[in-house]
């Protein structure tokens, strides 16, 4: 048995994780063993999931529970209550304003022979609560679903509320991993929604799923420390986090819209893409980024599928723009309308082709971005009008080491940032990959500035090279 992990009760519920990739979280489909009934636990929008699971294993979905009001995503509790009848239920200080149960410290549900106790766990958000699962009323726990009260080697973060309310919030999780969370034993299971990947965590790390006797050993937050080293250490070096989290809390609360379905996009000409696009609708173009930069439609939005869809369009493309979508295959088409949807995005207008040739032919205007190799961009500084080096990375990369005349500016800030630079000076960009970099002077593009180019090979073929490097945080942006 692997060390750590404890031993799976015959009678205990089956626990199927849901990962997203590009937010970094989980949601989770947990079934009674002995009963027909199961529970989802922080449901992503797209209930279809969920609802397939479930039969698989021949259970109704009774129940569906959300540890707090999500800033990441929209909750698909209402999508998979109106597919199966399932009953909603969070807590009562989310004040959702739908059809729920409210729940407060202390209630029990029933999944089939699985007792399912509410924990009062505030601290990531004032209305936190975390969902403690036992085979028999007041047994001993098995697991526990903690949201972002307790994540794998941290906390999810205190200040999406804004910077007043972080240290208050920091206090209530100190609270509540020493006094309700740690006390469980050991052995308990820990279920967490945020990890890898996702903005809203503090600790990121690859694994998702741990232990309470791991996290007391090894979790710097469950240590023994002060209140005050907890909450410096809670609200100290957290990153930047993507503009439309600032938007979801309040639609959650609202209720989303419920779709019933995965949006079906009908295929647009070009007219039709003319037509839509003076109306204000956006391109966004999630071919990798190599194919991107070497064609794409003048004006578009290029965000690689594979970096992450759902956060850089919420960071990139303000909030509500309709949008037209372009995609390598039909596959690649149908997981960019998930990932929108999953954060709001849902005036979709259809797709076009991504054949920037055919594109061209139809009267599309087609721009690219040139590659610069590291030697080339070292060459062109040495001349009179030298490129703006452009460092979108984020601020813990930038400070580790960045191109000594580089200007720093986060790629999630670009589309408000004041930036230091005329539109008509030569631009090239860097990232580590590619993927960012293209996103970033696709949003620059538009923003007027149309002499950009981007860094082959990014930081990496720039050190790869033996080109200069420096540490610190510089002309940071």
């Amino acid at each position: 048995m692997t060390p750590g992990k404890p031993k799976e009760s015959r009678d205990a519920p089956i626990v199927e994780p849901f990962v997203d990739e590009g937010l970094g979280n989980s949601s989770y489909l947990v079934v009674s063993r002995r009963a027909e009934e199961a529970i989802v636990i922080d449901p992503i929008r797209d209930a279809d999931r969920y609802v397939a699971a479930a039969k698989l294993h021949g259970a109704d979905i009774t129940h569906v529970l959300d540890t707090h009001l999500h800033a990441d995503f929209l909750s698909g509790a209402r999508e998979i209550a109106a597919a199966t009848g399932a009953t909603i239920a969070a807590s009562a200080e989310s004040d959702l304003q739908f059809e729920h149960r409210d729940l407060k410290d202390g209630d029990r549900l029933r999944v089939g022979d699985v007792a399912v106790d509410v924990l009062s766990t505030p601290g990531h958000t004032p209305e936190h609560i975390s969902f403690v699962m036992s085979n028999a009323p007041g047994g001993r726990p098995h697991s526990i679903f903690t949201g972002g009260a307790l994540i794998v080697g941290g906390a999810a973060r205190t200040d999406l509320l804004g910077p007043s309310l972080a240290v208050p919030l920091a206090r209530q999780l100190y609270r509540t991993i020493r006094g309700k969370l740690l006390v469980l034993p050991d052995r308990t299971r820990v279920y967490p929604t945020h990890g890898a990947g996702s903005f809203c965590i503090a600790s990121p790390t690859t694994r998702r799923t741990t232990t309470i006797g791991t996290e007391r050993r090894t979790n710097p937050l469950a240590q023994e420390q002060t209140e005050a080293e907890f909450v410096r250490r809670a609200t100290t070096g957290l990153p930047s986090y993507p503009s439309y989290f600032l938007k979801l809390r309040a639609i959650n609360r609202s209720g989303p819209k419920v779709l019933g379905s995965m949006p079906a996009l009908s295929h647009l000409t070009s007219e039709e893409v003319r037509a839509s696009t003076a109306r204000g609708a956006a391109i966004l173009d999630t071919r990798p980024a190599d194919a991107f930069a070497a064609g794409h439609i003048a004006g578009s939005y290029g965000i690689d599928l594979n970096l992450g869809l759902a956060p850089w369009a919420g960071w990139l493309i303000p909030f509500g723009t309709p949008l037209i979508l372009i995609a390598q295959s039909r596959e690649n088409r149908e997981q960019g309308v998930r990932e929108l949807i999953r954060i709001g995005y849902d005036d979709l207008r259809g797709y076009i082709d991504g054949n920037m040739d055919a594109q061209g032919r139809e009267g599309l205007p087609i721009e690219r971005f040139p590659t610069w190799s590291a030697r080339d961009v070292h060459n062109r500084l040495a001349r009179r009008d030298p490129p703006v080096i452009v460092d979108v990375r984020f601020d813990s990369e930038w400070a580790a080491g960045h191109i000594p005349e580089a200007i720093h500016v986060e790629a999630g800030a670009l589309p408000d940032a004041a930036l230091p630079f005329r539109e008509e000076r030569s631009i090239v960009a860097h990232c580590v990959h590619g993927a960012r970099s293209s996103a970033a002077l696709s949003v620059l593009a538009r923003r007027g500035y149309h002499k950009v180019a981007l860094l082959e090979g990014g930081i990496a073929e720039w050190k790869a090279a033996g080109f200069e490097v420096e540490q610190g945080t510089g002309r940071a942006r």
